[in-house]
C-alpha cells in the first residue's frame, strides 16, 4: 500500500459530546497495512489508541479482526477504541442491533450493538476476569509516591491490587475526590515502577455510595506505553468492576450494572456503564458499554 492516503476517523467514546470522553483513531479498512505502517499511523494520529479494522482471517469464527496501537506500541485490547471502532462500523455498514464477534489480541470477543434509530450503544465483553497480585508494601509506597500521594490518602479498607479483564490495571482506591482530582504524577517514577512490577497501568479511583450518580470516579495513568493519562478507560473500569465485586463492594447474585465516570480532571468527562456477571458465586464475565460520536478525520500518506 505505497503512495496511498489512509483516512483516520477520530471518534470520541463514552460520550455523545464532541471533545469529551476518550478520543480514539479508527482506520476502517486496514487490510494490507503492515504492523510498522499501523504503528506509524497511530503515532501520527497521536491519540491514546488507534484501532485498525481488518477482514476476518476465518469468517466462520469471527466477523472482524481489530488491532490496537498506542502512539508507541501495539496493545492486545482497548476499551474505548473498541467502543469507537464498532460505533463507526455500525454507522458505515448501517447495522441494526446485533452481535459481532471480533478477533483481538486477547482472543475472540463478542460486541453487542444496541441501536435505536441513530442512538448506538456498544457493549464490549472483556477478556477472562482474573484478580492478580497485591502490591508489596514497598511497591505500594513507590506507587503512591509516584502519584504524589501518601498512605493517608488511600482507602486502607481495600488493597492496591492488579485486576485484569484481558488487559489489566493496578487498582488504587482513594478516600477523597478532591485528592483524586489533584493528582500530579511523576511519570518517570511510574515508568520505573512498571519495569519492576511488569504492570503498565494504574487506575486510581474513589468508591461512592450506591445512591450516588456514579459508583466510581477514576483516573488512569500508563506512561510506560505512551499514555501519561487516559481520559476514559474501558480497560480500567472493567477491571475496577471485577475488583469491586471480588472485594464485596458490589452486592449482587447474578449480575449488576453501574455507571462510572472518568476524565473530569482533564475536562473530558465520559461515562462508562460497567456490567459484572456471576455464576455459582464466581465472576464469569465483565462488560463495558457506552456511546460514541464522530469528531473528524485525518489523512496519512503512506
Amino acid at each position: 500500500m505505497s503512495n496511498k492516503e489512509v483516512e483516520i476517523y477520530l471518534v470520541d467514546a463514552f460520550t455523545n459530546v464532541i471533545g469529551e470522553g476518550n478520543r480514539a483513531g479508527v482506520v476502517f479498512d486496514a487490510d494490507g497495512l503492515t504492523a510498522a505502517q499501523m504503528q506509524a499511523i497511530a503515532a501520527f494520529a497521536n491519540v491514546s489508541e488507534t484501532a485498525f479494522m481488518c477482514s476476518p482471517s476465518d469468517s466462520s469464527t469471527h466477523d472482524v479482526h481489530v488491532r490496537y496501537f498506542t502512539p508507541t506500541s501495539e496493545v492486545p485490547i482497548c476499551g474505548h477504541a473498541t467502543i469507537a471502532s464498532h460505533y463507526l462500523r455500525t454507522k458505515r455498514l448501517n447495522l441494526s442491533s446485533s452481535n459481532v464477534l471480533a478477533m483481538t489480541g486477547v482472543g475472540i470477543l463478542p460486541v453487542d450493538i444496541q441501536r435505536d434509530k441513530e442512538s448506538i450503544n456498544i457493549v464490549m465483553t472483556q477478556g477472562t476476569p482474573e484478580m492478580g497480585d497485591v502490591l508489596s508494601p514497598e511497591h505500594e509506597a513507590e506507587a503512591l509516591t509516584a502519584l504524589g500521594l501518601t498512605a493517608e490518602d488511600r482507602n486502607a479498607a481495600l488493597p492496591v491490587q492488579f485486576s485484569s479483564t484481558g488487559h489489566g490495571k493496578v487498582i488504587i482506591p482513594l478516600l477523597s475526590i478532591q485528592t483524586l482530582h489533584n493528582i500530579n504524577p511523576d511519570f518517570e517514577a511510574l515508568k520505573t515502577l512498571t519495569n519492576k512490577i511488569d504492570h503498565t497501568g494504574y487506575f486510581v479511583m474513589i468508591v461512592m455510595e450506591d445512591d450516588a450518580p456514579y459508583k466510581t470516579h477514576g483516573r488512569m495513568f500508563a506512561p510506560a506505553i505512551g499514555i501519561n493519562e487516559d481520559p476514559v478507560t474501558g480497560n480500567g473500569n472493567g477491571p475496577a468492576g471485577l475488583y469491586l465485586s471480588h472485594h464485596n463492594q458490589l452486592q449482587f447474585d447474578d449480575s449488576i450494572s453501574y455507571n462510572a465516570i472518568q476524565g473530569e480532571a482533564m475536562g473530558k468527562a465520559g461515562v462508562i456503564n460497567v456490567r459484572v456477571f456471576k455464576e455459582n458465586g464466581e465472576i464469569t464475565k465483565v462488560q463495558v458499554a457506552g456511546l460514541a460520536i464522530e469528531a473528524g478525520t485525518l489523512k496519512f500518506e503512506l
